[in-house]
């Protein structure tokens, strides 16, 4: 096989593949599905056998390939690669559009549900069927020829302008740095951080040090950094990327692609007869309308705002009477608020970072595993990868099987896009002689080290690793053989967050902490009194964290229900002042950089992280409940949630779990919103 992209069946070829491979791999893999498809249609047999498993087997090889394609324009971008991504994702889209409206195809599938064949097969099997006759509703097979070709048009243009809207916001991140060669303007800042702005520099060709718009970097300025006017200049390039103010205003601006994307989503939706983006979103999730929702989230801000306007005003105070700021802005904040903790809790950020260098907190977190869900992640120096920074692990139970696998890739560099994310490599396989494991892709954008420096974490990174691997495991731990409904795939949206923040919560406890750290010069590991202190200040400013996701999630539904209008400043502003209590400035532009929902799964979804926060928070206490680190309470949730995927409601799963539907109280106490009934 010439071309590695087309070997969809093991593990990616990374060391072989060029861009200029992605055109013919899709022509060929899409040309196989279309004569799958064909098949299908002439056939008169309707049998589970003779229906379906053509159409999984031609399906999965377009995603396995796709998977990689993506995976790479995401961690290991380029100019050939990004041209030819968005190439083939607009012939993807289409060929997806043209399989999910073949009005016959759609026949084929709905008489198969009729049969008594389809009766006998497992649960897995009928629900894998019955989500995609769904879906070929939503994909408008339903409508007269002209209403479904203008739905096919607006479904590709929605793709590329999505594509489009991330690559701006990667461009306008890489082109943004600061040159330094004073170092006293880095006062404040750790040894750690200033030796990542060194290598930056270097890397440019300069001397001193370069601050770029790189999370771990933006996160250094604003946490650390005394002076005041520097962490005002990066806050203005980073909270204008892509838009039509700022450094480069203008160059990257998404405004357009926000107004298109607004515009082709309500349309989509009129097409499809639902009253706009919103009602469409939410026929796949738990969510039963926007108006549930809406007031969901509107109590929650009700009960968490009093107390952000409490800690702004002591942060505000104290910035005032300590640090002699008389009116605190946005790029203050961080700063004032790791001043405060440390002074109020004698939690130092630089101190904490000290006991987490990633190799250490890599070792606990295996360990964790091991001992929650008795597996165990054996590296594999065979496996190629795309990056020095990138791993492979084979993921082994406790006889030694090898059932999953998992690349891991913890570090921020040029190129690769921002955040921390789960994607699927290869889903599980078992189909005749073909048996194959479910692979995931585990990334984040740590401080790389330096060439005297390890990369240390923050406790805020290690608990980003941990909602990562819950992802992960939902995707690992499948026994679902039909991929379109295992793992997260299918999986209702506003509860795919559930394993991921459940696992966070296991970054509190004292033993879990202390078996992933260990300090970068003396190995030992992190003190009880340093433990303590992080405890205590766990809800230190949660009001202000739980309003600034309430502000997220109302922004991303109001302004795609269009009742505050459509400008996206407009409408931030309209949120804000229901709900926020830090003001950026009128110049930010916070949606231009929005990628969750505009580059993103989460369109009119963005609710889902606090919408699940309250089947995690009531989940998390059956553990805590059984001793936390219990392995029956573990396999309960791995066989009744994680290997379940999507072959029955979230709902049901996690009743399964739990024992009862979820009590929000859990979530409130977790925020120290509500007084803990224990």
């Amino acid at each position: 096989m010439t071309n590695p992209l087309l070997d969809t069946l093991v593990l990616p070829r990374f060391d072989a593949i060029r861009p200029e491979q992605i055109e013919p791999a899709l022509d060929a893999l899409i040309a196989e599905h279309e004569s799958v498809v064909r098949s299908v249609i002439a056939r008169d047999a309707r049998s589970f056998t003779e229906v379906w498993m053509p159409l999984e087997r031609a399906e999965t090889a377009i995603d396995a390939m796709w998977s990689t394609v993506s995976h790479l324009h995401g961690v290991a971008d380029s100019p050939e690669l990004r041209a030819a991504y968005a190439a083939g994702q607009e012939r993807l889209v289409e060929n997806r559009l043209q399989v999910m409206q073949n009005q016959a195809l759609y026949e084929a599938l709905v008489a198969l549900t009729a049969t008594d064949d389809f009766a006998a097969r497992p649960q897995t099997d009928r629900a894998a069927v019955e989500h995609i006759v769904r879906d070929f509703r939503l994909s408008g097979v339903a409508l007269d020829a002209e209403r479904r070709a203008r739905f096919a048009a607006v479904s590709v243009e929605l793709s590329n302008l999505s594509t489009a809207f991330g690559n701006a916001v990667l461009d306008a991140t890489d082109a943004w740095f600061e040159h330094v060669e004073d170092a006293a303007l880095l006062a404040g800042i750790s040894d750690t951080d200033i030796a990542i702005f060194a290598e930056a520099a270097k890397a440019r060709g300069l001397t001193g040090w370069a601050i770029t718009l790189q999370a771990p970097s933006v996160s250094a300025v604003l946490t650390f950094a005394e002076n005041r006017d520097l962490r005002a200049r990066v806050y203005r390039a980073f909270g204008t990327r892509a838009s039509d103010e700022g450094p480069h205003a203008g160059q990257f601006d998404n405004s357009a692609r926000i107004a298109a994307l607004l515009d082709l989503r309500r349309e989509a939706a009129e097409l499809l007869g639902f009253p706009d983006p919103v009602a469409w979103s939410l026929a796949t999730k738990m969510a039963p309308d926007a108006g549930q929702v809406l007031a969901f989230l509107r109590d929650l801000g009700r009960r968490a705002k009093p107390a952000a306007e409490r800690e702004f005003a002591e942060l505000a105070t104290f910035a005032a009477e300590q640090l002699g700021i008389d009116a605190l802005q946005s790029w203050d904040v961080a700063f004032t608020s790791d001043r405060l903790r440390a002074a109020r809790y004698a939690v130092d950020e630089k101190e904490v970072r000290a006991y987490f260098p990633v190799e250490r907190v890599i070792a606990g977190w295996q360990q964790l595993l091991e001992r929650l869900f008795g597996i165990r992640l054996v590296a594999r120096a065979d496996v190629p990868v795309y990056h020095p920074d990138a791993c492979y692990y084979d993921v082994m139970d406790d006889n030694g099987a090898v059932f999953a696998g998992v690349y891991l890739d913890l570090h921020a560099r040029a190129g690769k896009r921002s955040g921390a994310w789960m994607a699927q490599a290869r889903p599980r396989l078992n189909d005749g002689n073909v048996h194959r494991v479910p692979v995931a892709y585990l990334v984040c954008n740590f401080a790389p080290k330096t060439e005297d420096r390890p990369s240390l974490l923050s406790h805020n990174e290690v608990v980003t690793l941990l909602h990562e691997t819950g992802h992960c495991l939902h995707h690992l731990f499948t026994r679902v053989d039909r991929p379109n409904i295992a793992g997260t795939s299918g999986f209702e949206w506003d509860a795919v967050e559930l394993p991921s923040q459940l696992m966070e919560d296991f970054a509190w406890d004292r033993d879990v902490l202390r078996g992933m750290s260990g300090q970068y010069q003396t190995g030992a590991p992190l003190p009880d009194a340093l433990f303590d202190k992080l405890i205590a200040a766990r809800r230190f400013l949660s009001g202000m964290a739980v309003v600034r996701q309430i502000e997220f999630a109302l922004f991303d539904l109001l302004l795609h229900l269009g009742t505050l209008g459509t400008n996206p400043i407009e409408v931030i502003e309209a949120v804000r002042d229901e709900v926020s209590v830090v003001r950026p400035p009128a110049w930010h532009r916070f949606p231009h950089a929005f990628g969750h929902i505009f580059a993103g799964g989460y369109a009119s979804g963005y609710y889902s992280y606090l919408w699940a926060e309250v089947l995690a928070a009531d989940g998390f206490q059956r553990f805590a409940e059984a001793g936390l680190i219990d392995r029956t309470t573990a396999a309960s949730f791995r066989d009744e949630v994680l290997a379940r995927g999507a072959s029955r409601p979230a709902a049901e799963s996690f009743r399964a779990f739990r024992g009862r539907d979820a009590d929000p109280q859990a979530m409130l106490v977790r925020h120290g919103l509500a007084a803990d009934a224990h």
